[in-house]
């Protein structure tokens, strides 16, 4: 029989993936028409639920976070592009669950949206219409009223407003991850992101990127950082977009 903290997780997945009542899409490509294989996969943009992330991406983070808390991984949570907070929210399930209150889950989006890409510094970013998606601006107040109706706003989430650019950098000197999640879709917020986190991920932590499969730039981005520091991830595809690698112990 399934523990509490077992059954705990798989409810929040349900919740906030939505599979249970099913929420319409709103993107241009699905048709308005709830599927359970699109909803799985991440392929469609949810009208009311809490991630656009699919149900395998959310079990992914689910996944890690228990073998971070499970071999003692130092560190804290964060991931980068929240949207309306689905993943971060299971972040803070996940610490509740097991009853983990040393650890925090941060926060950190713009809460305004994608920027428009600088093809002057990131070329990969050329003709980038993110930043045009109306539907991807969730501001920091709606995405903490989600927190809230999970009961799980607390001193143990940490918002982080702001281009990743401006608000990675003012961490603290001595902040570690155990896990970090990146969803910025582009290269420059891909880059950015790596160069200011993956530092400061412990060794035996997490890395995952959203878009890896999605978008060309991102994954270029991945590459080129991980060159940059002469090293190749040992990667873990999840679905037909999302991957991860576990940095190592040494």
């Amino acid at each position: 029989m399934a523990d509490s903290a077992t059954l705990y997780g798989d409810l929040l997945i349900k919740v906030i993936a939505n599979t249970i009542y099913g929420d319409m899409p709103f993107d241009p490509w699905s048709g308005g028409k709830f599927e359970d294989a699109l909803r799985a996969e991440g392929r469609d943009w949810p009208s009311r639920a809490h991630s656009m992330a699919g149900v395998r991406r959310l079990e992914n983070v689910r996944i890690l976070v228990e073998r971070a808390l499970k071999e003692g991984v130092p560190g804290d949570l964060i991931e980068t592009g929240v949207w309306r907070g689905g993943c971060c929210i299971l972040m803070r399930g996940l610490l509740a669950a097991h009853g983990v209150t040393d650890r925090r889950v941060f926060v950190a989006d713009s809460f305004e949206g994608l920027p428009p890409p600088q093809e002057d510094k990131y070329a990969a970013d050329k003709g980038d219409r993110h930043h045009t998606f109306e539907e991807l601006k969730v501001s920091v107040d709606d995405v903490r009223l989600n927190f809230e109706r999970y009961g799980l706003l607390d001193e143990q989430v940490t918002f982080l407003k702001g281009w990743f650019k401006d608000t990675l950098p003012t961490l603290d000197r001595g902040q570690r991850f155990a896990v970090i999640r990146l969803d910025g879709d582009m290269y420059g917020s891909t880059i950015d992101a790596l160069t200011h986190l993956y530092p400061k991920l412990s060794p035996g932590g997490f890395c995952i990127i959203d878009d890896y499969g999605a978008v060309p730039a991102c994954q270029q981005a991945v590459t080129d950082y991980c060159k940059g520091i002469d090293f190749e991830p040992d990667l873990n595809r999840v679905d037909w977009t999302g991957a991860w690698w576990q940095k190592p112990a040494a």
